[in-house]
Parts: C-alpha cells; structure tokens; sequence
C-alpha cells in the first residue's frame, strides 16, 4: 500500500469516526426512532414547560434548526468536493486534503453548535427540570448502542 492511498484510508476512517459521533448527538437531540426518549421529547412531553419556558426552547430549535441546515449543507458540499477530488488526483492531493478539513471543519462547527445549543435550553429550565434533562443528556451519552 502506498504512503498516499494509506494517508487516505485514515483520513476516510478518522472522518467515520467524527461523524458518528456527530451522528450520536444528533440522535440524542432529534431521532424520534430511538427506545429511549430523545432529549426533545423530554423537553416537550415530560418537564411540563410553562409557556414562557415553551417559547423560549422553541426560538432556540428554531435558530439552531437554520444553522444547522446550513452546517449540514456545508457537509455535503464538502463530501461532493472530496468525490470530485478523488476522483481526479487518485490519491492524497491538495485537493483532497483541503476537502477532507473543510468537512471537518463543518462537522467540528455543528458539533460545538449542537453543544451550546444543549446548554441553551438548559438555561430556560428550573432546578428540577434541569436534573431530568441532564440525566437524559448523560445517559444518551453513554449508552451503548448496538
């Protein structure tokens, strides 16, 4: 194997990497399909928000659900990116290389959103609902998934 096809193999498995972990908070935050209840299902269905507190956690999904578009189409641009620069260098070139940390970069970006987004809402929580959303939050976290 060549210095350059393995230089790529690893950038390919480093950018799987982040992004299941990427995909994880995503999951935690949005996947209706999961056994256990995501993050906005407690939020909505079982803190019992006042209307003050519904309306400021829906400013903020409705902001963050725009930025979060916006990252997600960065991702894709980039990923259209790599395949073109793939297949044109047919190996680790400056144009993949430069494909590979702009991808990153967006991931990185909605990862540290998606982040502050979390601790947003929290902020909007009483004493006692923040206890049941930080629970949610670290079991999400660290549960195993199979």
């Amino acid at each position: 194997m060549t210095p350059r096809l393995r230089g790529l193999l690893i950038t390919v498995v480093v950018a799987l990497a982040a992004g299941f972990a990427g995909v994880g908070l995503g999951k935690l935050i949005f996947d209706r399909n999961q056994h256990q209840a995501t993050l906005h299902e407690v939020i909505h269905r079982e803190l019992h928000l006042t209307p003050a507190q519904t309306r400021q956690i829906e400013n903020l999904e409705s902001a963050f659900r725009v930025r979060r578009e916006a990252l997600e189409m960065e991702m894709r641009a980039a990923n259209a990116e790599l395949a073109s620069a793939i297949r044109d260098e047919h190996g680790y070139g400056s144009r993949v290389s430069a494909a590979v940390e702009r991808f990153h970069h967006a991931m990185g970006q909605l990862q540290t959103e998606m982040i502050q987004h979390v601790f947003a809402m929290r902020e909007v929580l009483t004493p006692d609902q923040k206890e049941v959303f930080d629970n949610t939050v670290v079991s999400a976290l660290t549960a195993e998934t199979p």
